[in-house]
């Protein structure tokens, strides 16, 4: 998103950005202009949901979201307000509306040095920005619940925003139910976690009813990575692990057409802004020595690689025949069925799209300063032989050509985990809006304490 943030419903002009509309047809993002929802659109008469996502580094976040609201509009309109830069080319399900916010980013890979994806604008006026939005969507659509992601786990240098919302959202004629949807495995802090764990857990408290965790809990369970000493009070439950609405459960990679002929490498970094280095070692493993085993490396890297690294790759491709870059793909799965092997991070819905395609895969977490995230969901896929690990720390041109050399005869343990996230989580939200309200629960999942 760039230039006047236009919003085209009921909130009113602030400063000197015209907004003159806040929700974009279902389907659909919202661009400066885009009219009015057309009277009658899928979602539209039902109840509300609004959906709030944050993404700063890479692009996780967003996938997870829109998955989750596809599942939600079977029985609510769902209003996902995005507040990182969309890429073009992003699907957005049928159904689900997409408010791009004035997009804040990070420059520093761990989400920490927040700045202005907006061009022009600084930071403290996308706040501003930011919060009228929010403020005119929670009014204008008074909606029956609240999905925010990841926050308070996570997210802290956007608690204002978050907690002034939710604040809002308290007095409203009719208060909405709130969950925190959080992924699998948190960051740890050190020295202050501590600390953060009990500042979370005081704001699970005041803020939300439902904490819905993305994970089989055979996997991970949230307190191994969230500790507080303050007692927490909203229930939590499992809803499996979440992947895109109407995709199968497992994809036969066996029955593409062409696997292994030639053997192809397709190397992958999520949103792309910290894969500079990953990317840079997968190039010049091709041309020092996979090209000349007749392997052919496939490089897609995300489109938020800072320009630079794209054109430094791509000027490594000229005399290096195998070798192609490109910065995105729609459907990252349809690409691993039919490769020989996978080189990437380890991020939740890569993690995902690996067990689901069975492609023996090398995974290199990033672990940058406090993340601890990646290398944590890399030992435990590993212990279960489903992928092999290669620490950032010991990244080279030679070690990952070694590493995928001896994956592209191995065939990863097939690891079977609840996929049913996206589902389960619909039908929990659906189940407490209905308590609320006083009429027959959905049926939901179990409740499992903290």
């Amino acid at each position: 998103m760039s230039g006047p943030v236009a919003q085209t419903s009921t909130v009113a002009q602030t400063s000197t950005v015209a907004q003159t509309s806040t929700v974009a047809r279902p389907g659909t993002a919202a661009r400066p202009g885009s009219p009015k929802p057309r009277p009658g659109s899928p979602g539209r008469g039902r109840p509300t949901v609004l959906h709030y996502c944050q993404h700063s580094v890479g692009l996780g976040h967003l996938v997870r979201s829109l998955a989750v609201a596809a599942a939600l509009t079977r029985d609510f309109r769902v209003v996902l307000m995005s507040g990182g830069a969309v890429p073009a080319g992003l699907k957005v399900p049928p159904g689900v509306e997409l408010v791009p916010l004035p997009a804040i980013g990070s420059s520093d890979g761990e989400g920490k040095a927040l700045v202005s994806r907006e061009p022009g604008l600084d930071l403290e006026t996308v706040w501003g920005r930011r919060r009228s939005m929010l403020s005119s969507l929670l009014d204008e659509l008074q909606p029956v619940a609240i999905v925010v992601e990841l926050f308070p786990f996570g997210r802290r240098q956007f608690a204002p925003e978050i907690t002034a919302f939710l604040e809002r959202a308290r007095r409203l004629a009719s208060r909405p139910a709130v969950v925190s949807s959080v992924r699998d495995i948190l960051v740890r802090g050190g020295a202050t976690q501590q600390a953060r764990d009990d500042e979370a857990a005081e704001r699970l408290n005041r803020y939300f009813d439902l904490v819905v965790v993305h994970a089989d809990p055979r996997f991970a369970r949230l307190e191994e990575t969230f500790s507080p000493s303050v007692p927490v009070l909203p229930p939590v439950r499992y809803s499996g692990f979440v992947v895109p609405a109407g995709e199968p459960s497992t994809l036969s990679r066996w029955s593409a057409p062409g696997r292994r002929q030639p053997a192809q490498v397709v190397v992958s970094a999520g949103g792309g802004m910290t894969g500079g280095p990953l990317m840079r070692a997968a190039g010049e493993a091709h041309c020092r020595h996979l090209s000349k085993l007749g392997v052919t490396t496939r490089l897609i890297t995300g489109p938020f690689l800072a320009a630079g690294e794209m054109a430094a790759l791509g000027d490594l491709t000229v005399g290096c025949p195998g070798l192609s870059v490109e910065r995105f793909v729609p459907d990252l799965r349809a690409v691993l069925v039919a490769a020989s092997v996978s080189v990437s991070r380890c991020g939740y819905n890569t993690s995902l799209d690996l067990l689901r395609t069975g492609v023996p895969a090398l995974v290199v977490p990033y672990d940058e300063g406090s993340q601890t995230e990646q290398a944590d969901r890399a030992r435990r896929l590993a212990d279960l032989g489903a992928v092999r690990v290669l620490p950032a720390r010991d990244l080279s041109a030679d070690s990952l050509a070694s590493a995928v050399v001896g994956l592209l005869s191995s065939t990863p343990t097939p690891v079977a985990l609840d996929l049913s996230g996206a589902e389960s989580t619909a039908a929990a939200v659906a189940g407490l809006v209905a308590t609320r309200a006083g009429t027959e629960p959905g049926t939901g999942m179990g409740l499992v304490p903290l």
